[in-house]
């Protein structure tokens, strides 16, 4: 948590029996200026805490990136998953949430804040993207959203989500994020791999350009052979 209103959220949505004896993952769980690490092992008594970071720090018991979060842990393998002001950091955004939502059991609950348009850059090591209210609620429409609000102190998004027992992915393939490189909303990831695509494409042409001109220099050679 980035501010005193993101404790506030914290602290009105959850109460203790949600957390009690259950198994939470945090997801960028490294102190940077404060955390609800402390809170939670204090006063809402869960079973297991498990905070994951890119890096060590203080709050970080496994140096593990969010996107393998899956392979590392399995699928369904959490009660509580907590990831406050991370999202905008990772620059394969749909692949962290698609794997927030496998590793959370179902019935389980998803506590997320985020950064919005118009709040500055601020890179740990990086700073990609700005969701809106409506991005969050169109990316967690596959949940049962419990609370989502707008942060009162700064641009930003809270959001308190449950995971149906009959769950269906929503296919984030086509929502467009505001990038904070290209400063307008775009696909990145998805235009990257286009890119991808138009340069293996160009590769395969340049090596069947070199195949053909070298078969066509053949049947030269056996034409002029043929007419000596």
């Amino acid at each position: 948590m980035c501010n005193l209103s993101g404790f506030e959220f914290f602290y009105k949505n959850n109460n203790p029996e949600e957390f009690k004896e259950k198994t939470i993952l945090e997801i960028g769980s490294k102190l940077v200026y404060c955390s609800v690490k402390p809170f939670v092992l204090k006063f809402l008594c869960p079973k297991k805490y498990i905070g994951i970071d890119i890096e060590p720090g203080k709050f970080v018991d496994i140096v593990l990136p969010a996107e393998k979060i899956v392979e590392y842990f399995g699928k369904e393998s959490f009660d509580i998953i907590i990831s406050t002001e991370l999202l905008e950091h990772v620059k394969d955004w749909r692949k962290v949430i698609v794997n927030i939502k496998n590793v959370l059991k179902s019935g389980g609950i998803l506590i997320l804040t985020t950064r919005s348009k118009g709040f500055p850059a601020h890179g740990y090591p990086h700073d990609f993207w700005r969701f809106e209210v409506e991005d969050i609620e169109r990316i967690f429409e596959d949940f049962e959203i419990i609370s989502l609000q707008q942060d009162p102190e700064a641009p930003g998004v809270f959001i308190k989500a449950m995971k149906p027992v009959k769950f269906n992915a929503t296919d984030l393939s086509n929502i467009k994020i505001y990038s904070m490189r290209s400063n307008n909303r775009n696909n990145t990831i998805l235009q990257n791999k286009q890119k991808n695509r138009n340069k293996l494409n160009l590769s395969l042409f340049k090596k069947l350009k070199h195949v053909l001109a070298l078969y066509l220099k053949r049947i030269e050679k056996k034409i002029f052979s043929f007419l000596k």
